[in-house]
């Protein structure tokens, strides 16, 4: 196996991601080594990982010498609001968190982003650890700084930068881990593909078996090449005022159909599989995509049962809510569209009537 680290260099902010199947069991030791023993320490979890994986990083964290408070919160998207956020605060202020002391976010993106944007806030910012348990947060959403939560009217519009003292991804924990969610992660691994890494893509085209089956050097390689593509980026752009809008392929759409469905009707990743064939369709139109690669793309979402007809969504509260994502500016909605195969530009504004069409036409 290859190296296990993959090491974001973003100065006095830099940190590194683990990717080793039992890097969970190290989680104490290296805690130590970043805060020193004895400070206090809030985890913060879901209900579903809270049944396999919160009383062993519980124990882990104690046997460290670390003051430990767990607050375990409902699973699922609408998790991330304004009520649970104050949740996790009340909790912090009860263990007597001080700026010495760490949050520990165990758990997918969801609450990844609510846990960070707790460390972010509590206190002016005190520090966190990613421990993603999920695909898709292994290799998006547990890297890069961005935390946050959700409004009513739209994803992720509230939140901060604020970058981890050290992910720590454990393959393992991809076990326990429903097919459906780890088919959904799938997703944003493909998009690495399309924005940046066509080789990656082919090899997931070539690899679908054993992906399924978690063949753990399948599944490091692509974990740790999505971090290594997500860490370039980051490190050219931190806070997303160029390169890393790229990112966002397949956003635009995607969060539209979240918010306009409802935060739980469709996994984050089956939503963005939809943007993607979308914001695909748009550029062949708009930047002469080759319709042969968006056959793939979709053929490839098709393999790990993902979705990719938007047919039956409501065209006029889409476009609504696509106005109103953090991404729009004057209220017009902006897309990251692909040139060819891991080349794509940074958000652009699609006119209205193309826009209408490729929805008309669907998939």
């Amino acid at each position: 196996m290859s190296n296990p680290i993959v090491h974001v260099d973003l100065g006095e902010r830099a940190y590194d991601i683990v990717i080793e199947a039992g890097a969970l069991a190290d989680i104490g030791t290296r805690c130590v080594d970043l805060f020193g023993a004895g400070k206090r320490v809030l985890m913060v979890s879901d209900a579903n990982v809270a049944k396999f994986y919160v009383s062993g990083t519980e124990a882990l964290l104690l046997r460290a010498g670390f003051q430990v408070s767990v607050i375990v919160l409902p699973a699922g998207e609408s998790t991330k609001c304004v009520a649970r956020l104050a949740e996790i605060w009340e909790e912090a202020v009860e263990a007597r968190l001080d700026r010495k002391s760490f949050i520990v976010a165990l758990g997918g993106g969801v609450i990844g982003d609510l846990a960070g944007f707790a460390a972010a806030s509590f206190l002016r910012g005190i520090p966190f650890v990613q421990v993603p348990t999920s695909l898709l947060a292994m290799v998006d959403s547990a890297v890069g700084g961005k935390t946050g939560m959700n409004l009513p009217q739209g994803k992720n519009l509230v939140g901060a930068f604020h970058q981890p003292q050290m992910v720590l991804s454990d393959l393992s924990v991809l076990a326990t881990l429903p097919a459906r969610e780890l088919h959904a992660g799938m997703a944003e691994v493909i998009k690495y593909g399309v924005i940046w890494d066509p080789e990656m893509f082919s090899f997931i085209e070539s690899h679908v078996a054993e992906i399924k089956a978690l063949d753990s050097e399948a599944l490091h390689y692509l974990v740790k090449r999505s971090c290594e593509i997500k860490a370039d980026v980051v490190r050219q752009d931190e806070r997303e005022g160029g390169l890393r809008a790229i990112l966002n392929f397949g956003h635009t759409l995607g969060h539209a159909i979240e918010n306009v469905c409802g935060y739980g009707e469709w996994l984050h990743g089956e939503a963005i599989a939809m943007g993607m064939v979308y914001a695909a369709k748009i550029s062949e139109v708009a930047h002469g995509f080759k319709a042969d690669e968006t056959d793939r793309l979709i053929a490839l979402f098709k393999a790990f049962d993902l979705p990719v007809s938007w047919q039956g969504l409501e065209w006029g509260a889409l476009y609504q809510a696509m106005t109103a994502d953090k991404k729009a500016e004057n209220a017009l909605p902006k897309f990251v569209l692909a040139k060819e195969m891991g080349k794509v530009g940074l958000p652009e504004e699609v006119g209205m009537e193309l826009l209408k069409k490729v929805y008309d036409d669907g998939a």
